[in-house]
């Protein structure tokens, strides 16, 4: 493992405040990370809170076994993608959870951490893998992707206007060689955006790599099975909350939670209903907590967080 796997919890008050961890209950951190939140249910639900902690990063596994190790006896930390929550607590056997956690995205170690080539701001192996054990990395992705599917990755999942010129400039540039580093995906990036188009405070490349990771690693479509997984896994009475970092993981959380907080889901001039759909879950916040002030000025990568908490009827 190279360098220490870390990541600053973001909201971890207020998902304290909506987890309220208790003695005697059981909760899951689907996103351990760097196990900030993780140790803080933990501690919150002292002296018999139990927690199953979820990464599918082997260093975020290695590293938040350390941060945990005082808890040993009660968490279970387990390797799988949080799409696969449902199964790894029925394995796990502790029964069912009254609180769920997922913090979604890339954690402060991936992106700074430069041979893992999650940033545009330094110089790697072009990767993105979130779990390293998976065989499609970005370099796959840039150097076999034709123009209209890197045109729709890039609009899509970074909602860049300039999708279309990037994915001409991707397949001209890897004419001339494999595109390797984050270096060269930049500057593709960078040729293909007009100088006075650039958008102020904000790296021309950004939004490409997010779309570029976000396929990479097939975020959306599992963030969606993971709202679902959790949903069914908790406890009557129990809660979900989910910290979100851009608009579009922020809309799939918003739908889903709609979605199994309603009754029937019939086209709107249907007579009865024929749908059977129950309502799961109650929104416990109709609009999403965001960070203080305070907590940006202290990481600003908090900038952006949005946490929405649903509860299991």
């Amino acid at each position: 493992m190279s360098g220490t796997f870390w990541h600053q919890p973001v909201l971890l008050q207020e998902v304290i405040e909506a987890l309220t961890p208790r003695s005697g209950g059981l909760y899951v951190d689907g996103t351990m990370g760097g196990a900030g939140h993780s140790r803080a249910i933990l501690a919150a639900s002292a002296p018999d809170g139990r927690l199953i902690a979820i990464d599918q990063d082997d260093e975020a596994i290695a590293a938040g076994s350390l941060v945990l190790a005082s808890f040993a006896e009660r968490t279970r930390i387990v390797k799988a993608n949080f799409a696969q929550l449902q199964q790894v607590v029925q394995e796990v056997g502790w029964g069912a959870p009254q609180g769920i956690l997922l913090d979604i995205g890339v954690s402060s170690h991936q992106l700074d951490e430069p041979e893992r080539g999650f940033s545009y701001m330094q110089d790697a192996p072009l990767d993105m893998r979130m779990d390293r054990s998976q065989p499609f990395s970005a370099r796959e992705l840039v150097n076999s992707y034709d123009a209209a599917q890197l045109t729709e990755i890039i609009y899509k999942y970074g909602e860049e206007k300039w999708a279309k010129r990037i994915a001409q400039m991707i397949v001209e540039a890897r004419k001339q060689e494999p595109l390797e580093r984050t270096s060269q995906l930049v500057r593709a990036v960078k040729a293909a955006i007009p100088q006075g188009a650039r958008e102020k405070d904000q790296h021309p490349a950004k939004r490409t790599f997010q779309a570029i990771r976000i396929a990479v690693n097939d975020e959306l479509a599992v963030l969606e099975r993971a709202i679902e997984a959790a949903a069914s896994a908790l406890a009557p009475g129990g809660r979900l909350a989910v910290i979100t970092f851009h608009s579009l993981e922020d809309r799939i959380v918003k739908d889903r939670f709609r979605l199994l907080a309603t009754d029937c889901i019939c086209p709107p001039k249907t007579p009865i209903c024929i749908c059977g759909h129950k309502a799961s879950v109650r929104l416990v916040n109709r609009k999403p907590i965001i960070p203080t002030d305070e907590e940006i000025e202290a990481n600003p990568r908090a900038r952006s967080a949005k946490l929405r908490v649903a509860e299991k009827l």
